[in-house]
């Protein structure tokens, strides 16, 4: 299955990348305008070098044509070999004066700039022709600065891209934050919790998202209260007519001839079971109501004490609950205690109609929560996941509606624990467990 994408990190590395790209072009544009400008002033320094030279050199000669001795012993000014070289030439191309190149530039002695493989040459030339002074740049020097400009450049670069893209990661968390908190309100909306969301506190961007999901909350809470209030009413009405039913038909039983007594007896069970089915309803409407948790912590020991008493004073769990509690256990939550009692009385209830007649049903309390066990056989893995579906039956003749661990998991949900249900018992080799961890 593909991992769903996180707007935050498309969003960073999108932002990331066109902060590099445009800072790249920025780089590319800067080199470009330097290499423009470095050409100028090395040129304008090459021609101005070598005007200046002309200048000299042509005054040097004047000087000293009478005297060809003195001519003989002029002596051309130097320059800094490493980044000019220059000669001294005459009409026909001879070099009388040079400054590191002593073969003449294989350029013609045409006033201007011209150039080699690997120099920049710039001739200037006397009016009458009769001097040339050429001074020449390498290439390399110029490559060597643009090189050192752009690195200048680059360099805070490799400081500023780690920089800027943690600050982008923290503003775009940031400015994400609102859809991060949307987000998790809307995932606690269940039917316990049809609470509006705070559309105040939202960007106007949200705004809409969250008012339509009041909306569809809305409708969603009238259709359950819809719900609740129909089951619920329909049990209590239904309690009443069932208990007079059940009475007139107990009574019709002792005033019947004996011929009678099996239909009597079927209308009895019959009754017996819609009063149960009433009863389970009641409690899956008031567990779908959210009665699960309180603002006071109970003592959960106590509300397990006063359940087991009652059931072991009816027929089915005469003699056969035992209650094991660890030593110096507390169990205390802030569950209300009906609530409670209604787990454990399905959980109960259970163990005792599906276990064999008069075997034991076990009860182990720990800090953690309690699980409850009982013999019987072996549940398959794939008729035991189905047992926390409504009106969900495991392979079983004992009555029952099929609600009681639907209404135990739903509750539990609601404590903010958990249901879990296996066969057999761990360490046996039969049996039910029902575990609830609190």
């Amino acid at each position: 299955m593909l991992r769903a994408a996180s707007m935050t990190r498309r969003l960073a590395v999108a932002l990331t990348s066109v902060v590099m790209l445009f800072w790249m072009v920025a780089l590319g544009l800067g080199v470009y305008v330097m290499h423009d400008e470095f050409t100028e002033i090395f040129d304008s320094g090459v021609q101005e070098t070598a005007e200046r030279l002309l200048q000299l050199m042509a005054d040097d000669i004047a000087v000293n044509a009478g005297d060809s001795a003195a001519a003989k012993t002029v002596v051309a000014p130097a320059l800094n070999a490493q980044y000019l070289t220059y000669q001294v030439r005459d009409r026909n191309g001879k070099v009388l004066f040079d400054e590191g190149a002593p073969q003449p530039f294989p350029v013609p002695l045409t006033t201007g700039f011209s150039q080699t493989a690997t120099y920049r040459i710039y001739t200037a030339g006397a009016k009458d022709g009769s001097l040339y002074v050429q001074v020449a740049d390498a290439f390399e020097h110029r490559t060597e600065a643009l090189m050192e400009g752009g690195l200048a450049l680059l360099l805070p670069l490799l400081f500023l891209i780690p920089g800027s893209i943690v600050a982008i990661v923290l503003v775009v968390r940031s400015t994400l934050s609102p859809v991060q908190r949307l987000r998790d309100e809307i995932l606690t909306k269940d039917s316990g919790n049809m609470a509006p969301i705070d559309e105040g506190t939202l960007p106007k961007e949200l705004r809409a998202i969250a008012r339509s999901v009041n909306l569809l909350l809305a409708r969603l809470k009238a259709a359950f209260e819809a719900e609740r209030e129909f089951t619920s009413n329909s049990a209590h009405e239904l309690r009443t007519p069932i208990a007079g039913a059940l009475a007139q038909t107990q009574r019709l039983m002792s005033e019947v001839p004996p011929a009678f007594h099996q239909r009597t007896g079927q209308i009895e069970r019959a009754l017996l079971h819609l009063g149960r089915l009433a009863e389970k309803l009641l409690q899956m409407s008031r567990a779908e109501a959210g009665i699960g948790i309180s603002d006071e912590k109970t003592d959960l020991l106590a509300v397990l004490t006063v359940v087991i008493e009652d059931l072991e004073r009816s027929a089915l769990g005469t003699s056969r609950l035992h209650l094991h509690v660890a030593d110096d256990t507390v169990l205390e939550r802030p569950i209300r205690a009906d609530a409670f009692a209604i787990v454990l009385r399905n959980l109960l209830e259970n163990a005792l109609i599906h276990s064999p007649p008069s075997s034991p049903v076990n009860i182990y309390v720990d800090a953690g929560g309690l699980r409850v066990t009982n013999d019987g056989p072996v549940i398959d893995q794939r008729t035991l996941a189905g047992l926390t579906r409504r009106f969900s039956r495991g392979p079983t003749e004992a009555t029952g509606s099929g609600l009681g661990l639907a209404i135990v998991e739903r509750l539990a949900e609601q404590m903010q624990g958990r249901l879990l249900i296996s066969s057999p018992v761990p360490g046996t080799e039969q049996g039910f467990q029902a575990e609830i961890r609190l």
